[in-house]
C-alpha cells in the first residue's frame, strides 16, 4: 500500500502547533540555522553557502530550494504562484 504522502510532502507541511504561521518544517530549520551563524558571527551577515553547510545537516534540501525559501521568507512568506 503506498504512503498517504511521501517524506519531502510533510517537509513541507506547515508544523500543526504553529501553523498561525504558515511556515513549514523547512523555512523553520533555515531560519533556525540562519539565527545561529548570526549569533555565531557576532550578527555579520551569513553567506548562503555557510547557511547551506549547516541546513542540510537537518534537512534534505537542495542548493535551489534553499534559496527558493531564502527569497520566500524576504518577500514577506509570499508563495509563488498556483502554491496555497
Amino acid at each position: 500500500m503506498k504512503p498517504i504522502m511521501d517524506s519531502s510532502e510533510l517537509d513541507n507541511l506547515p508544523d500543526v502547533p504553529n501553523v498561525r504561521d504558515g511556515l513549514t518544517r523547512k523555512e523553520r530549520i533555515v531560519l533556525y540555522c540562519l539565527n545561529q551563524l548570526q549569533k555565531e558571527r557576532g550578527g555579520r551577515n551569513t553567506p548562503a553557502a555557510m547557511l547551506y553547510g549547516r541546513v542540510v545537516e537537518y534537512a534534505n534540501m537542495s542548493e535551489n530550494e534553499l534559496q527558493l525559501i531564502l527569497q520566500r521568507l524576504s518577500n514577506g512568506n509570499q508563495r509563488p504562484e498556483g502554491q496555497a
